[in-house]
């Protein structure tokens, strides 16, 4: 599957999630709802994987860790929060340059349709 089909694939996935949850919970419980119902898709999904930094040839753990990341291929970054904003951005980008990924997706469950929270993040490596 491409990058573009899984990410329309969890999308649907998520739009379930909120629709049955609402908005108003805390990220962890939207993470585990939608880790759950993807790897039930059958796709390969990884809760929270360690991002190292590489500085100077020297491998750094520095506690980055990616939400979801579905078929080695698509970053989910998931929040619950008023708005989303730059720092957001900056964070699933971050994931994706250190992870050489194209595609993410910026998640905020907060929000009346789930629709209005998804940014889709393109990684133009």
């Amino acid at each position: 599957m491409t990058e573009n089909e899984i990410s329309n694939k969890v999308i649907g996935l998520a739009i379930e999630v909120h629709t049955a949850l609402g908005p108003g919970l805390l990220e962890s419980a939207y993470k585990e709802c939608l880790y759950y119902k993807i790897g039930k898709s059958g796709l390969m999904v990884s809760k929270e994987k360690p991002m190292p930094l590489i500085f100077e040839e020297v491998k750094l753990e520095c506690g980055y860790r990616i939400d979801l990341l579905v078929e080695n291929k698509l970053v989910i970054e998931i929040k619950s929060v008023e708005a989303l904003n730059d720092v957001h951005l900056a964070q699933i980008l971050t994931y994706m340059k250190l992870g050489n990924y194209k595609l993410g997706l910026l998640m905020n469950f907060n929000v009346a349709r789930l629709k209005d929270g998804i940014k889709r993040v393109v990684n133009n490596l």
